[in-house]
C-alpha cells in the first residue's frame, strides 16, 4: 500500500487502473517513492496535480544535494519519466525539519487515510485543538475543516 492509494490502483499489478480509473490517484502512486523520499528530505512539496496528462511536482528543497537525491529517485521509478513535469528548484532554508513539532519554517505535510486536522495538530502542535491554524493555512484547498482526502499536501505553519 502507498501514500496515495492501494496497490490495487498501480498499473500492472493486477488491479483497477485500467481506462476506468483515476489518472491523478494512478500517477500519484507510482510516484509515491518521490513524495515520500521529498518529505524525508525536507523538500517543501508545493504542488501535487495532473496537468496535460502529466504528473505536476512542484517543490523546494533545501540545498543541491537534496535536489539530486529527489531527482536519483525519479529516475529509479521511471528512468525516462515521461509521464512527469518535476520542478524542484534550491531555496536556502527552504527545507522543514520532518515529525512531530518540527515546524521551524513551517512545512508541509501529505495527508493519508484516516488522519483529521485534529489529528495533524496534535502531531505537530502537541495540541488538537490548533486546527484551525492548519484550516487557515490551507483555505486556499480546504472549504470545511471535516473535508481533507489522502494525497492533499497542507501547509503546516510554524
Amino acid at each position: 500500500m502507498g501514500l496515495f492509494g492501494k496497490k490495487d490502483d498501480m498499473p500492472g499489478a493486477g488491479g483497477t487502473a485500467s481506462a476506468g480509473g483515476d489518472p491523478l490517484a494512478i500517477m500519484r502512486h507510482k510516484y509515491d517513492p518521490v513524495v515520500r523520499l521529498m518529505h524525508q528530505l525536507g523538500v517543501q512539496v508545493q504542488t501535487i496535480d495532473l496537468a496535460g496528462g502529466k504528473l505536476r511536482l512542484r517543490g523546494q528543497a533545501p540545498s543541491e544535494e537534496v535536489k539530486n537525491k529527489v531527482w536519483d529517485q525519479i529516475k529509479a521509478v521511471d528512468p525516462l519519466y515521461s509521464d512527469l513535469d518535476a520542478v524542484i528548484t534550491v531555496v536556502a532554508g527552504a527545507g522543514a525539519p520532518t515529525g512531530p513539532g518540527a515546524t521551524a519554517s513551517g512545512g508541509s505535510y501529505t495527508v493519508q487515510k484516516g488522519d483529521t486536522l485534529s489529528k495533524i495538530s496534535k502531531q505537530y502542535y502537541g495540541d488538537p485543538n490548533q486546527y484551525n491554524r492548519i484550516f487557515e493555512a490551507n483555505r486556499d484547498q480546504l472549504k470545511d475543516p471535516d473535508r481533507i482526502f489522502p494525497g492533499q499536501v497542507l501547509k503546516i505553519p510554524r
